[in-house]
């Protein structure tokens, strides 16, 4: 009973110490993305996430609180049963890859782009729905989707800013939800430990997909990317012919000579041109 117990205890440190590096790389990756930095306005119920204020009047987020409520939203969706039953929904472009990732690597339901109305409450349409748990990215552009969740009862997931409203919303994540880098690193890390408390990825082991595929991308910056790339790989055209004496089989020094003939270009010529006319010197000396 006793070695059992200190091998549990073992295990519970050994725990304890990934996460803490865990954090500690994931609040790096945080200032890195500008997670961190807020609005100039605040909403009364998101100072307790305020850690302080700039002198340009924009609000910092805590991140170990960012961090804290990540975890806490990863055990909620690892809560429900069936991935299917989870709605990840987001209105904001910058979100929308970021959800499409998220689903695939978490089974969620993905709802990128407009939120048709009536789709949690109205059961005469097609795409009525009935989720377990909601997740959204901006809870002022995802209102709506955040409205019909409070009149069925489903608990909100949020990422929320400092100027974000909080009715109806059951778990805030605070942080940057208008930038694409930070909108994808949370994502990403809210996929990833949802994998880790699944036990699908081992939590001792980093995750092989990177961040960067969780970004929003300019469909102009692709075309613009991929007309580069079709450039690159084309061949290159062939070049001109190589001088060969103007088709005359020799070289070019071969047709200086034969221009120049036998003499030198420094040898002295035949007519001085500083001389009279003939013309005019007879006319001068009649």
């Amino acid at each position: 009973f006793w070695l059992k117990a200190l091998a549990q205890r073992k295990i519970a440190e050994r725990d304890s110490r990934n996460l803490a590096a865990t954090k500690e790389e994931d609040v790096q990756m945080m200032l890195v993305c500008k997670t961190h930095l807020g609005t100039r306005n605040v909403d009364y119920r998101m100072k307790r996430y305020i850690f302080r204020r700039t002198v340009e009047g924009i609000h910092i987020i805590h991140l170990g609180k960012t961090w804290e409520k990540l975890m806490v939203a990863a055990r909620m969706i690892v809560a429900i049963e069936n991935p299917s039953d989870i709605i990840v929904a987001s209105q904001r472009p910058y979100g929308s890859r970021a959800v499409l990732k998220f689903s695939q690597y978490t089974g969620a339901n993905p709802l990128a782009g407009r939120w048709t109305p009536g789709t949690l409450t109205n059961q005469i349409t097609q795409k009525y729905l009935e989720p377990r748990l909601l997740i959204v990215t901006d809870p002022r552009t995802d209102s709506q989707a955040i409205k019909e969740a409070s009149y069925a009862s489903i608990p909100v997931i949020a990422l929320c800013d400092t100027d974000s409203p909080l009715e109806n919303v059951d778990v805030a994540i605070p942080a940057n939800n208008k930038g694409k880098e930070s909108i994808a690193l949370l994502y990403w890390m809210l996929a990833r430990e949802v994998l880790y408390l699944r036990g699908r990825v081992p939590r001792n082991a980093p995750w092989d997909v990177m961040v960067d595929s969780f970004f929003w991308r300019d469909p102009e910056e692709i075309m613009q990317q991929e007309e580069v790339q079709q450039e690159w790989a084309q061949p290159a055209a062939p070049g001109p012919a190589a001088w060969d004496g103007a088709g005359q089989g020799g070289n070019w020094d071969d047709i200086t000579q034969a221009a120049q003939g036998d003499g030198a270009w420094d040898a002295p010529a035949a007519d001085d041109w500083s001389a009279p006319a003939a013309g005019a010197a007879a006319a001068a000396t009649g």
